[in-house]
């Protein structure tokens, strides 16, 4: 088994079905990944110690999920140089618009990038496409992914 290349980390345990998704993608890419519960909020020390160990593991990208008020994503993103993906989750209010704002109005300095509201699919697809600059065998296996796309 190889070292994982996303992190991807979620913000509370009740998003894990809605979350799972990204580890299948990313699986059908050949790509490993670890997977966190860590709350910007409710447990800022653990999520920093991920962003901070994410080097040294060999981690090349974040996928960061979260609802609501959605500030993962963009404390990742503000404690790193690695690239973040973004997605905004369904919550209970406001269907996953204020998750959305949260994550895409990100300062000057700290960029994330968001994919659509309950977006995991395509959060592992862009990260595939990220890795796929340094590593031919995922880049052939994105293609051929693309290819299919085309023909369905």
């Amino acid at each position: 088994m190889s070292k994982p290349l996303v992190r991807i980390i979620i913000g509370s345990k009740s998003d894990l079905e809605t979350c799972k998704p990204i580890q299948d993608q990313l699986g059908e890419f050949g790509i490993e990944s670890d997977f966190y519960v860590s709350s910007a909020h409710r447990n800022p020390l653990k999520t920093m110690e991920l962003v901070n160990s994410a080097k040294s593991d060999g981690i090349k990208l974040f996928i960061a999920c979260a609802g609501m008020a959605a500030h993962l994503p963009g404390v990742i993103a503000s404690h790193t140089t690695l690239p973040v993906i973004g997605v905004p989750l369904k919550g209970n209010t406001l269907n996953g618009e204020d998750a959305l704002y949260s994550i895409v109005q990100m300062p000057p300095g700290v960029p994330v990038a968001t994919v659509a509201i309950n977006g995991t699919k395509n959060a592992a697809i862009l990260a595939a496409q990220i890795l796929a600059l340094s590593d031919t065998k995922i880049k052939k296996k994105l293609q051929h992914f693309k290819k299919q796309l085309s023909s369905n």
